[in-house]
């Protein structure tokens, strides 16, 4: 079992793990090319079908019209504390290629499976390089659409807010309550050998 972060894994992992986690105390100080292009380097390397890579990242910087724009994408509850972010991005997967032999359009089956990959290779350097990564599923998916310019056959899957951690005072009182790492359901209830036992809701 491994301990960090307040957490207790079942069973042995690297602390990484536990450590990562989606805080929305954020200072908004800059983040430094080097330090954030690493992170879209680590995600540049997550596993991908047939090495189609269909992960997009639209990003802007505080201060910048930009992140103006995403925030506004954003619902009113995440902008409350997405504002101070350092920077903002929208996750983006391509839902179709084109066959190289037919020129066909056929649906990416797994785009959002592997778009999830490269999230999460993102967010673990986040946290290995002293940064915090919050995604989002409160965004205006159409409003992100038509803002950004993103073209047909993508998908918005989500809001990303990234930044230096604050104090959780600096949060209003209710937020600052839900200020600490989440716990995670037990194994048992994920993971069935043979055949799905588990909770079907």
């Amino acid at each position: 079992m491994t301990h960090s972060n307040g957490r207790n894994s079942q069973y042995p992992v690297d602390r990484q793990f536990l450590d990562r986690w989606s805080p929305r105390a954020f200072t908004g100080e800059s983040i430094p090319d080097e330090q954030l292009f690493s992170l879209f380097e680590a995600a540049r390397w997550a596993p991908s079908a047939s090495n189609r890579q269909p992960w997009r990242f639209v990003y802007g910087r505080r201060g910048t019209q930009p992140f103006s724009r995403i925030l506004d994408t954003l619902d009113e509850g995440n902008q409350r504390w997405a504002r101070n972010a350092s920077v903002l991005v929208v996750i983006i997967s391509k839902t179709h290629n084109r066959s190289a032999a037919t020129g066909e359009l056929r649906p990416a089956y797994t785009h959002a499976f592997d778009t999830g990959a490269a999230w999460c290779s993102l967010a673990l350097q986040a946290t290995l390089s002293g940064l915090h990564a919050h995604a989002m599923a409160g965004i205006d998916r159409e409003k992100a659409m038509r803002d950004l310019a993103v073209p047909n056959g993508f998908r918005v899957e989500a809001g990303l807010a990234i930044g230096k951690l604050a104090l959780a005072e600096s949060l209003p009182d209710d937020l600052r309550e839900r200020e600490k790492p989440s716990q995670r359901n037990p194994i048992e209830t994920f993971a069935f050998e043979g055949s799905f036992t588990g909770n079907s809701e």
